[in-house]
């Protein structure tokens, strides 16, 4: 006796088969689009038939591109193969139950986790995901796989956050540098600086940039027309940093070399120091440090200003809050009011410009609400802002136009005492 089943010629009519390891382990971290991806050419591969990417992100209204990124994603957390054939890339289905039968056999003697499986979690992570759409977007096409697990590499290597990964894209693109080992060096020298975020980032490449112009400067005084070596940085970043001196005094050093045949730093260097020596009474050796407070400790300073401003705009908040326990209801509903603002520009409403303007009306009247509650009970208006000490510069030492605040002196000068008084401690 025989057996056979009826096989119908339909394919929407037959089934596909998905594990449920693929269910549970894989598509619970997997972005939709991808899950989509992979069901439909998983459709296909049981019915040994061929589609092309575009053709498939035509019936999932979606993407050439990003069919090509859900492959590439599928490929690294280990759920299918891309394997090169004559008639071009045949996508190959991982069997997954045999993969952790394996994985479970080999469990004694490997101790670490292949590749694919340390790197699904991490390929699944939102931010993940948009550092690399965004990162596409600067180079302006798709990133193969070999990139990607580069990139992922910093984040794993380097601890680099993806924030920084883009920007260091964006910043090489503009230099002309687009290979992957220099965006990799630039990477790491911002972490080995600390830099944690792009606003860190980009001070950073701002004091760079500003110094670099010194360099410049200080170079075409001298009449040189090559870049400064690393040593002669150093010694002129003691200049401006330990010594405290201006442009204008180092040019001014600059040009006592005029008398001599072969100017060098070390010619300016040596009477730098000489003019600081008389005008303190401190030697400035190679292992000393100067009085003065460096840049550094001046920036720290106004950290320092910055966050007791804070502090105390936070205590006198409470303090208005205990007095007068409506304050606090009428700035949540300002804050409602502003936040509704947002949500009606953003919702495209054909009376839009109506709305706003009566949620900026009610705005203004719990604001003169508040103002009228603070005065009755003898509090300043500003009694709850931070109170810098520098309005201008909000106790940033940077003025609006980029160069340094008029108060940068005097708070160089309290820098020098809160210095020592620290030290101390």
């Amino acid at each position: 006796m025989k057996f056979r089943c009826r096989q119908t010629k339909d394919y929407y009519l037959l089934d596909t088969g998905i594990e449920n390891v693929f269910i549970s382990e894989y598509m619970a971290n997997a972005p939709g689009d991808y899950i989509k991806v992979y069901l439909y050419g998983r459709m296909y591969a049981e019915l040994g038939e061929g589609i092309s990417p575009g053709v498939m992100a035509n019936q999932l209204n979606m993407k050439e591109m990003e069919v090509q990124k859900a492959w590439t994603y599928w490929e690294h957390v280990g759920a299918v193969r891309k394997v090169k054939d004559p008639d071009g890339e045949t996508v190959e289905f991982v069997n997954l139950k045999e993969l952790i039968y394996k994985k479970e056999e080999k469990s004694e003697v490997q101790a670490k986790p292949s590749a694919p499986a340390q790197n699904k979690v991490i390929l699944s992570d939102k931010s993940i995901q948009n550092m690399y759409k965004s990162i596409e977007r600067i180079l302006g096409r798709i990133m193969n796989g070999t990139e990607m697990m580069e990139i992922l590499s910093w984040i794993n290597d380097y601890h680099a956050a993806p924030e920084i990964v883009v920007y260091a894209f964006s910043h090489c693109k503009d230099k002309g540098k687009e290979s992957l080992r220099y965006v990799a060096a630039v990477v790491k020298r911002w972490v080995d600086e600390g830099l944690e975020d792009v606003i860190a980032v980009e001070e950073f490449l701002e004091r760079i940039d500003q110094r670099y112009l010194l360099y410049k400067r200080v170079y075409k005084a001298l009449g040189f027309a090559r870049n400064a070596t690393e040593e002669e940085m150093k010694i002129m970043n003691r200049w401006f940093d330990d010594m405290g001196y201006d442009i204008d005094r180092v040019l001014q050093a600059c040009r006592k070399t005029s008398g001599i045949s072969n100017p060098n730093i070390n010619y300016v260097n040596k009477i730098l120091e000489n003019w600081y020596e008389e005008a303190t009474g401190t030697h400035v050796g190679a292992g000393e440090a100067p009085k003065p407070a460096s840049a550094a400790d001046v920036q720290r300073y106004y950290a320092f200003l910055r966050n007791r401003a804070e502090e105390e705009a936070e205590a006198r908040i409470r303090e208005v809050y205990d007095t007068i326990p409506e304050i606090r209801s009428i700035e949540e509903n300002m804050n409602a009011c502003t936040m509704k603002i947002s949500k009606v520009y953003l919702s495209g409403s054909e009376n839009k410009e109506l709305e706003v303007k009566e949620l900026q009306k009610s705005i203004n009247e719990l604001n003169q609400e508040k103002a009228i509650l603070l005065t009755d009970h003898d509090f300043e208006l500003d009694y709850m802002d931070v109170q810098y000490k520098c309005d201008m510069c909000k106790d940033t030492g940077t003025n609006d136009e980029g160069g340094r605040c008029e108060c940068y002196a005097l708070r160089a000068k309290e820098a020098e005492t809160w210095q020592r008084n620290l030290s101390s401690i």
